[in-house]
């Protein structure tokens, strides 16, 4: 009779670390699925990005270093060669640069009126809100995983497992103030 209820013991408690493990192996692989996402995203971005520069290159010419640095920062992404925090700081930075693209447009009318860059404009404003809509379940799937890495129980056989918190996409800090307008408007 000992012997039936130290194996119904072991079995209960063999059945709660399987289930604590494919628990944990099924948030992780959420997070990877959804980093998959904005990783295909920011591909369809950077795919895009030649096509705006090249169309917004012949009316700001003198906005040149800001092209080349999109370019460059491009050029990085579609490398291949990041890790998936190096790819969030780019990430970041191409966002910022491109606002800055969109702010100095305004300084051209005819090119506000074109009809390829209009169209461009709505593209990367869809593609934009995509990423951004990617970042929000990005962040709760990484929210959920370390949950899971950090509370007990699950935290042991996460730590057997060799997990460890992952970062969450962040807004810099200097993408957090208030806009200047008037700044922008008298360059």
């Amino acid at each position: 009779m000992g012997l039936w209820i130290t194996l119904g013991i072991v079995v209960v408690i063999a059945v709660f670390i399987i289930l604590m493990f494919n628990t944990l192996i099924g948030k992780k692989n959420q997070v990877n699925n959804v980093f998959g996402t904005i990783d295909a995203l920011l591909k369809k971005r950077y795919d895009l990005l030649p096509k705006l520069i090249t169309t917004v290159k012949e009316y700001m010419k003198h906005e040149r270093g800001l092209l080349e640095k999109i370019t460059e920062l491009r050029a990085k992404a579609v490398s291949g060669n990041l890790s998936d925090d190096q790819q969030v700081a780019l990430d970041n930075q191409v966002s910022k640069l491109l606002g800055g693209i969109m702010v100095a447009v305004e300084n051209y009318p005819q090119l506000k009126a074109n009809e390829n860059f209009m169209h461009l404009q709505r593209t990367m404003n869809e593609i934009e809100e995509q990423i951004s809509a990617a970042r929000r379940a990005y962040n709760a799937s990484v929210t959920d995983y370390n949950n899971a890495v950090e509370m007990f129980p699950t935290n042991i056989i996460a730590g057997m497992m060799s997990y460890r918190v992952k970062k969450v996409f962040e807004i810099p800090e200097d993408q957090r103030r208030d806009i200047d307008t008037e700044a922008l408007f008298n360059k």
